[in-house]
């Protein structure tokens, strides 16, 4: 069996510089990183680019009445009801605050 051996100092040389190198991550909200799947149909900050609504600039009120809304199939939809069934009622505030939040 062959072993490649590297010497010690190389190691830690390579060590600390993948470690300096890396820059430290921004600090994103839960609502935030919740809200990363809409921009898929709604757009970056939900801004959508085509027919599918804008959230960018709707209330905290109207957001979270529309996605629970969809959550109980009060409100029609062809793919939202599936969206919405997998937040609880928490996540579901994060996410409109956030949009309602972006200016």
């Amino acid at each position: 069996m062959f072993r490649l051996r590297l010497p010690a100092a190389l190691v830690f040389t390579a060590a600390s510089f993948s470690v300096s190198i890396i820059a430290p991550a921004a600090e994103i909200s839960q609502g935030a990183m919740l809200s990363n799947s809409c921009a898929a149909c709604h757009g970056t900050d939900g801004n959508s680019p085509g027919a599918i609504p804008t959230l960018h600039g709707k209330s905290a009120d109207f957001i979270e009445r529309a996605l629970k809304g969809f959550r109980s199939g009060e409100r029609e939809s062809t793919v939202m009801g599936r969206h919405a069934t997998g937040y609880s009622d928490e996540e579901i505030a994060l996410i409109a605050d956030y949009f309602a939040g972006l200016k």
